[in-house]
Formats: C-alpha cells, sequence, structure tokens
C-alpha cells in the first residue's frame, strides 16, 4: 500500500503486496490503492496475473497450446506464453476497460436521461479496477474446471467491489456496470465460460 494519497508499490515486491491485499482486504485495496492517473502499475499488475495464469495453463493443459513450432512442443509453449504476455494481456485489459467504461455510463443515467457524476472516477480508474480484479485468475490456469470457475467468480466479485469504491454507484448500478467487462474479461478471456460449460456439461 502506498496510504492514503492512493497509488501501488512497483516492483515484484510491490505486484504481490497487491495481489495478496486485493484478495484478502479488497475494500481496503481498491479504496487506497487506486488513484487518478495511475495506470502503469496496474497494466503491469494484469501482465504478470496474465504471465501466471499462461503459465498454468501451458504446465498443465499442453493440449491447449497451438503448435505454432510444428518441430517443437516446448518451444511452441514459449512463443503462446510470450504473446500471451506482452500482447494479449495489454490488449485484453483495454478492450475489457473500454467495455467497463461504457457500462459506467450506462450504468450512471440517470432516470431523467442525464448521467449522474457524483463521485464518479474517470477511465483511469476504471482501467485500474478492472486489472486488479483480475487477481483471482492467476491462480486460474491449470486445467481444473471448478478453480477456473471459482477463481472467474471472485474476479466479478471484486469488479463489483472495484467498481463501488472508485465509482460511488449504488449496488444496482454497480452490477449493471460490472457484468459485462467481467464476462469479457475474465469469462472469455481467461476461460471461465468455458471451463463453466464443462463443469456443468452444456
Amino acid at each position: 500500500m502506498s496510504g492514503s494519497t492512493g497509488g501501488r508499490p512497483r516492483g515484484p515486491r510491490g505486484i504481490a503486496r497487491t495481489w495478496v491485499e486485493v484478495l484478502v482486504r479488497p475494500r481496503r485495496a481498491f479504496a487506497n490503492g487506486i488513484a487518478p492517473g495511475d495506470q502503469a502499475p496496474a497494466l503491469t499488475f494484469a501482465v504478470a496475473v496474465a504471465a501466471a495464469f499462461a503459465f498454468g495453463l501451458i504446465a498443465t493443459d499442453p493440449g491447449a497450446v497451438p503448435n505454432v513450432v510444428p518441430s517443437s512442443r516446448a518451444l511452441s509453449g514459449v512463443v503462446v506464453f510470450l504473446v500471451a504476455v506482452a500482447l494479449a494481456a495489454p490488449v485484453g485489459l483495454h478492450l475489457t476497460a473500454a467495455v467497463a467504461t461504457v457500462s459506467v455510463v450506462i450504468a450512471s443515467v440517470e432516470v431523467d436521461g442525464g448521467v449522474g457524476s457524483g463521485d464518479r472516477g474517470g477511465v483511469s480508474e476504471t482501467v485500474q479496477a478492472v486489472a486488479y480484479a483480475s487477481s483471482p485468475m492467476a491462480l486460474a490456469g491449470p486445467a481444473i474446471p471448478e478453480l477456473r470457475v471459482a477463481c472467474g467468480a471472485y474476479a466479478a466479485v471484486l469488479l463489483f467491489v472495484g467498481f463501488r469504491a472508485v465509482h460511488g454507484l449504488g449496488p444496482i448500478r454497480t452490477v449493471v456496470a460490472a457484468v459485462p467487462p467481467a464476462a469479457l474479461g475474465y469469462g472469455v478471456g481467461y476461460r471461465v465460460v468455458a471451463a463453466a460449460r464443462t463443469l456443468f456439461g452444456a
């Protein structure tokens, strides 16, 4: 934590501390750890989560790795890992955050058609909330449907908590704002929907 002024500590230790705090004390983490314009550590955090997920997936389910290097399954795994970390994670975060931003605006529309501002945070805070709420997905890489579904559900709950903290919306409006980005970012991006289909035989 960086104190009441907000923001996140940098470096591997800072990422580890943030990860533990978001999982264990999410309200405090979102209330004190998000600051306007402080997207850099959030992006680094999201990449670290994606790296942990990709490593777990590749290590436990080699069949899920595309055969991009026909002569070497191991090298294919390395290529997939690097693409996930360097490309998929940043793009996925910003795409999910874009959906989240639109969802927050829609959820903030008042009955008379206006948009209530209140204490609603900006795009930067939305990006950070989406990134930090993905914390459980670091554990969801192994090919265990129950684990992945549980991690996805907790990530969705964390996103709800994060949006409540940074946007000041009521419970119902927060659900409206959080469901679309959670479904896209965690459900599709981290294969939670596929795991749920496997688990429930859909």
